[in-house]
């Protein structure tokens, strides 16, 4: 619903166009910083996987599992303290837990080719784009699947522990096929969530933080549809 309604239910067309034109500029903020902590999480994700100074010492030793969590633990730490930490702090935040995740992905580098990493990428990317899209300009309520989409997130998150301990190969078929469907499902949720929650009253500070988590939201969907798909796509070093 568009802000500033006139008593008689209407709202003037000045209101409507400032209200789009600022919701655009919140989306393109959102893609931004999206598009700028991937650049982030690439870059540091290839120069540590291309480096054994630096891919040894952390994946021949434990610090492989504190490499491995340390993103979670930035996503509760996000969820738990996005309203009272500040606008600056959320953005800090959100560029070094892009790094740590680089610093996760890195071992994606010593598996598969670089090739088909890229060819992954730019797959996850056509998917991610296609489906934010969606979510963004369909007049359908998303929200309805929203339960649906994290009861299956959470199935994926519990499976995917327990595959590490069993190392099999059919669950990790079965993980990959409805991990890549519940992250597309909810890259469209979540966009159309971000688009619902603008509102032009806001204040600059909480715009720049709703940007932010809205930016950390698509970010991990695409981290995990990239993931998934490399289980498919990608070709592994000889």
């Amino acid at each position: 619903m568009y802000p500033n309604q006139g008593r008689f239910g209407g709202f003037s067309q000045t209101s409507a166009a400032a209200f789009d034109e600022g919701l655009r500029q919140h989306m393109l903020r959102v893609y931004n910083y999206m598009g700028l902590g991937l650049v982030v999480t690439g870059l540091v994700a290839f120069i540590v996987g291309t480096t054994p100074a630096l891919y040894v010492p952390i994946f021949s030793s434990p610090l492989k599992w504190v490499v491995m969590l340390a993103p979670l633990a930035f996503v509760f730490f996000f969820s738990f303290r996005i309203q009272t930490m500040s606008a600056s702090t959320a953005q800090m935040t959100f560029w070094a837990f892009c790094a740590v995740m680089g610093l996760s992905l890195a071992s994606v580098f010593l598996v598969f080719t670089g090739a088909s990493i890229a060819r992954t990428f730019f797959i996850a990317a056509t998917m991610f784009g296609a489906t934010s899209l969606y979510g963004y300009v369909t007049k359908r309520d998303l929200s309805k699947f929203g339960s649906f989409l994290i009861m299956g997130l959470i199935g994926v998150v519990i499976a995917s522990i327990v595959n590490i301990f069993l190392g099999s190969s059919a669950l990790q078929f079965a993980i990959s096929v409805i991990g890549i469907v519940v992250f597309v499902g909810l890259t469209a949720w979540d966009t159309q969530n971000i688009k619902e929650q603008y509102a032009d009253n806001y204040d600059q500070e909480s715009q720049q933080k709703l940007a932010v988590f809205g930016a950390l939201s698509l970010y991990l969907n695409f981290v995990n549809i990239f993931q998934l798909l490399l289980n498919f796509t990608g070709e592994r070093e000889g």
